[in-house]
């Protein structure tokens, strides 16, 4: 027995330093010239909707058009045009199958979460888009909301990595059918999806485009991702 529970501690030991050391060894830096923003300069205010198992952005319409005009982006242009009405975009990322299917957490299918996540090669990707005219806490109830003051270049470069992530056919985005909640679609998105790259990976990676230092091993799941976003770049819910 004793042997067994020193065996046990050695394990532990050993999974944890491992673990800690693919988390340094992962983690992405900040651009300080980007984030935070500079005493006394424009920002822009964007914040992360973190659920039981998934997370997206919430984005200011009219920025997000801006960005893309300025950049020449027509078809993340034409998203922002297909969604005129509303102040503020959510936007997630993740597998097409699952993302569709499983709407709340009481929908949690396992078999499919599974399949999503060990499928080799990875599974084909949709973005979510709703437009948002509630206060934020209203977008998904019961979801943490850090908000996060970005520099305008940052939000341009977030806005850059966004436009990327849509599919194009002819220029323009592809829509994949009706979305889960109010005014909103699918999209075909670009990227495999994966348990090495989950909609939370994602997120971090457009927050990482505008500045912000990230840790994917610890971003793997949405509290992960809002406490790496608290430990490294200073950003708590309200």
């Amino acid at each position: 027995m004793r042997r067994l529970g020193r065996g046990a501690a050695i394990l532990a030991v050993t999974l944890t330093v491992t673990l800690l050391a693919a988390g340094w060894l992962t983690a992405r830096p900040g651009d300080p010239g980007l984030y935070p923003p500079a005493p006394g300069e424009a920002a822009v205010t964007v914040r992360l909707v973190a659920g039981a198992w998934h997370s997206g952005l919430l984005l200011p319409r009219d920025a997000l058009a801006a960005a893309a005009a300025e950049a020449g982006d027509g078809a993340l242009l034409e998203v922002t045009e297909r969604f005129r009405a509303s102040p503020a975009l959510e936007i997630g990322w993740g597998d097409a199958g699952f993302y569709r299917a499983v709407p709340t957490f009481q929908a949690l299918d396992w078999r499919l979460a599974l399949k999503a996540l060990f499928t080799p090669g990875g599974r084909s990707a949709v973005l979510h888009v709703v437009g948002v005219a509630v206060e934020p806490g209203d977008v998904v109830p019961g979801a943490g909301i850090v908000p996060l003051r970005l520099s305008q270049a940052g939000f341009r470069r977030l806005a850059a990595a966004l436009g990327r992530a849509f599919t194009r056919r002819d220029g323009h985005p592809v829509e994949a059918g009706p979305g889960l909640y109010g005014p909103s679609l699918f999209y075909e998105a670009e990227g495999r999806f994966s348990l090495l790259a989950v909609c939370n990976h994602w997120n971090a990676g457009l927050l990482n485009a505008a500045g912000l230092p990230v840790t994917p091993l610890l971003d793997t799941l949405p509290q992960g991702l809002v406490l790496d976003l608290a430990w490294r770049a200073g950003a708590h819910a309200p």
